[in-house]
């Protein structure tokens, strides 16, 4: 943490050029990063509200419950996906002897964290729309943000350093991810299992469980 801090200054800096570098070159530039996780709400909502045709979940209309749960799984997601490969992606820093590469790690999560803020925001502005206004119970949204950075740092500052000599480990972790968006109870409400103690205890496992309902609770919940 100390080092962390005394170098505060070029993490920003390095954060705010990954940011704005991961979309170089395209015409619509950073534009993108809000893009592509739009168009998965929107077909995510689609495909179960407009095909399924999905009711409310949770007494909540099936668009908030959705977005107020996938929107802490973007940033873990984009944020381990980001970081485990940034000693990788960074090679050219890392082979210079007098920079700490421990910085590393963290500006991808940095990175992460400028999309993040944003849903966050359209988020807040959705609920908003539907009745469910922003609250004292909205403030504790600082506190998972802050779990949910500690826990994916936390995992990415072993990946990160694990995939130099183990380079499936990209795939691996790409694969969970993919299992990981349907055990976390995102897309369906987690009390359709209510009748089954034991496979509850079992999904609560799932560290990702408590940042989604922690989310979730402060978006709408109002727990």
């Amino acid at each position: 943490p100390l080092e962390l801090y005394h170098n505060r200054r070029l993490i920003m800096t390095l954060s705010k050029n990954d940011f704005k570098t991961k979309f170089a070159g395209s015409y619509l530039g950073i534009i993108w990063a809000f893009v592509q996780p739009v168009i998965t709400i929107l077909v995510y909502w689609f495909v179960f509200q407009v095909g399924f045709r999905s009711g409310a979940v949770s007494d909540y209309p099936f668009v908030l419950y959705l977005t107020s749960g996938i929107v802490p799984w973007f940033f873990f997601q984009d944020a381990l996906n980001g970081g485990t490969n940034a000693l990788m992606e960074y090679s050219y820093l890392v082979k210079k002897v007098v920079f700490k590469i421990s910085i590393l790690p963290i500006v991808k999560i940095i990175s992460a964290v400028f999309v993040h803020i944003f849903f966050v925001c359209f988020t807040i502005f959705l609920c908003s729309l539907y009745g469910y206004y922003p609250s004292v119970y909205t403030l504790q949204l600082i506190y998972y943000f802050i779990c949910t950075f500690v826990f994916v740092l936390a995992l990415v500052y072993a990946t990160s350093a694990i995939v130099i000599f183990f380079r499936d480990l990209t795939q691996i972790i790409s694969i969970i991810l993919q299992v990981g968006v349907w055990m976390t109870p995102i897309m369906w409400d987690f009390r359709m299992i209510s009748n089954n103690p034991t496979l509850m205890k079992l999904f609560k496992f799932n560290p990702i469980f408590y940042l989604v309902t922690g989310y979730r609770d402060s978006f709408l919940g109002r727990v």
